[in-house]
């Protein structure tokens, strides 16, 4: 009886989602969300656009980063009556700097027997390396930087990283990182990366300060950017 729970546990798809272009959506990860009996969204209102474009009808419920360990009970209750629950984010994969990676490692300790796998796609991440010329094979991703305690201590570490480093940042503090970065590692060549797959993408590389400037006048402090820092 033991041998036939264990085969009709459900599987966790964790599935990555277009961050701009909605073309950048593989085959396997349309059809993981066809084949899911639910889906479990950041937002429900941003997958249910991804889902009509695609033509797609799914139930949909909400898990964000507040949600995620409430949903976590849920979820587990669903992969034990052999469902086939899928996760996504919105925009890119989950688990990187998204919500994710508290629910997998719940599942795995909760429910060991069911099925997790990775449907991998887009990522800002990695998108922003490839176009970045960083001629380097190492670097020490941090994800988004604390908004006050601890700032300070990771600009520090992030001047004196002999690595490249990379951020994520939002358009309201792209100017003022760029200009902590000026007062930390003035000397960094510095890749910012905005909008990316988008109609609109760009990349820009300089010094901090002259970066700051450029999107001033440009009033370019639109999208989610990606911060590459050279030491």
């Amino acid at each position: 009886m033991g041998g036939f729970d264990k085969l009709t546990t459900g599987k966790l798809s964790i599935v990555a989602t277009p961050i701009g272009n909605l073309g950048d959506l593989t085959f396997r990860a349309l059809w993981n969300m066809k084949e899911a009996t639910v889906i479990y969204a950041e937002d429900t209102r941003v997958i249910s656009k991804l889902l009509s474009h695609y033509g797609l009808r799914k139930s949909v419920f909400r898990l964000d980063a507040a949600t995620e360990g409430k949903k976590a009970l849920e979820i587990i209750s669903r992969l034990e009556n052999g469902e086939h629950v899928v996760v996504v984010s919105d925009a890119g994969t989950p688990g990187i700097s998204d919500p994710g990676a508290r629910l997998v490692s719940y599942v795995r300790e909760h429910v060991p027997e069911a099925t997790i796998e990775a449907i991998p796609g887009p990522s800002a991440l990695t998108a922003a390396l490839s176009i970045a010329g960083l001629v380097s094979d190492q670097f020490l991703f941090l994800g988004f930087l604390p908004h006050k305690k601890g700032r300070q201590t990771a600009l520090k570490k992030i001047a004196a990283s002999e690595y490249p480093v990379v951020l994520y940042e939002s358009p309201h503090r792209i100017l003022k990182l760029l200009a902590e970065l000026g007062k930390f590692a003035l000397q960094s060549r510095v890749t910012i990366a905005r909008e990316l797959t988008k109609l609109h993408e760009e990349v820009l590389v300089g010094a901090p300060d002259e970066l700051a400037k450029t999107l001033e006048k440009k009033k370019a402090v639109r999208g989610e950017f990606v911060v590459i820092i050279e030491p």
